[in-house]
């Protein structure tokens, strides 16, 4: 049975917290880029050298409506990127990738990950973030929703695969038609991608053949939501799921799941993220594992996930957008560390960590971090260093299911969200 869309006329940007989480971290950190416009996801090369995606601040091309039905359109241009960090210096060496934005630049769909395979060659993840019905139609041939396959030397690339046009087509899940495409990751021959805004998990060969849905995440139930106040200004009008009537706090609230990233387990499953839609829960988002069992709940009680990385040691690190509703104006975010016991620390929790989106991990063992990927023009890489934490003293909320992992039926979604 589909879920009847709630309207929504109260505006909100973005909740984040871990219930139970104290920071206890001597971390710090350095800045090793600054200037980004929209920064995503971020990845080494074999060569050393590290690589982060700009979504751009979109153009003054055609226009779609925001996958909420509230607020700006998001418009066309040619303004996404992707950096390279060598030797402390960086440079633009992928121009002119398809983006689309809010008339002052955020809220962007664009380049949003980027993978290299053994071989050293690249892939990136286009995001989009609104109905796929309208891209073509609106926009004309573009590349938004989309992974592709750049040559940086000759500033091109080619499509690999059409996730967006997968929904579209598809829609795994039965719900409302959106696509978001926000992060993904390479297993062999395979491109394995999260869409946020179909709420699914898929597969592709590397040569884009083969393209299906891996599995669907299912809506979220809370009991008591809390909701932003009446009067809140609205910082991301595209993330209300629709407009009309005003939410007065029901019992019982269907959210979505918006799965945000994927990361590739030491036990060959992968884990996903759960970034979660409007009210955006507090202690309500999950990781996810999926693997030949199944899919199931790996880990609880965390607040809009944007991503996950595994080290070699087998520790997934989590990062977190914001500790508190970010309607309440703080956008410090944390990184998280899981020990393969299901032990916690937080190894940063603001101190200049704001609004971050994607982490990976370095050959010399630091987490490398895109900063306030919610500010064009301000965004920023971070090299977390010194990392020395405390486990967290509250056990209540670790691990789950580790060692059986149950087969879940996992279906729905009301409506898309772009996100951050």
């Amino acid at each position: 049975m589909k879920h009847k869309p709630l309207t929504i006329t109260i505006l909100t940007f973005c909740v984040a917290t871990f219930s139970g989480m104290k920071a206890a971290s001597a971390a710090s950190f350095s800045v090793i880029a600054d200037g980004l416009y929209n920064a995503g996801g971020l990845s080494f090369s074999p060569d050393g050298n590290l690589y982060v995606t700009e979504a751009g601040i979109g153009g003054s091309g055609g226009c779609v409506p925001p996958a909420s039905g509230q607020g700006d359109s998001l418009c066309y241009g040619t303004s996404g990127a992707v950096t390279k960090i060598e030797n402390g210096k960086t440079e633009r060496i992928l121009t002119g990738l398809p983006s689309i934005a809010l008339p002052d630049g955020t809220g962007a769909g664009g380049p949003r990950d980027i993978q290299f395979d053994a071989t050293g060659k690249p892939y990136v993840l286009i995001g989009y973030g609104a109905n796929p019905a309208f891209r073509d139609r609106n926009l004309g041939y573009t590349d938004l929703g989309k992974i592709i396959a750049p040559d940086f030397k000759t500033n091109s690339w080619t499509s690999v695969a059409d996730i967006a046009n997968y929904e579209l087509a598809n829609n795994p899940d039965g719900g409302d038609v959106g696509s978001n495409p926000l992060g993904f990751v390479i297993d062999g021959n395979k491109l394995v991608a999260v869409d946020a805004g179909a709420n699914d998990l898929l597969s592709v060969n590397t040569a884009g053949s083969n393209l299906q849905a891996i599995t669907t995440f299912p809506e979220d139930i809370l009991t008591n939501p809390v909701f932003p106040p009446s009067d809140t200004p609205s910082n991301e009008p595209a993330q209300v799921p629709s407009q009309g009537e005003e939410v007065r706090g029901p019992s019982q609230f269907a959210t979505q799941p918006v799965p945000s990233g994927v990361a590739k387990g030491p036990d060959g499953a992968y884990y996903i993220s759960q970034f979660t839609g409007f009210p955006f829960p507090e202690g309500g988002a999950k990781i996810y594992r999926v693997g030949a069992d199944g899919t199931s709940v790996f880990a609880d009680g965390f607040t809009q996930v944007t991503d996950l990385e595994f080290d070699p040691a087998g520790n997934l690190y989590a990062l977190q957008y914001a500790n508190q509703s970010a309607w309440k104006g703080d956008f410090d975010g944390s990184v998280i560390k899981i020990a393969a016991d299901g032990t916690r620390t937080t190894l940063l929790s603001g101190n200049g960590l704001e609004s971050p989106s994607a982490l990976t991990i370095g050959a010399d063992g630091a987490v490398y971090v895109t900063n306030r990927s919610d500010r064009p023009g301000q965004g920023q890489v971070l090299r977390i260093e010194n990392i020395k934490s405390v486990p967290e003293p509250d056990s209540n909320l670790g691990v789950l299911a580790i060692a059986a992992f149950g087969v879940g039926c996992l279906h729905k979604k009301r409506k898309l969200l772009n996100l951050l």
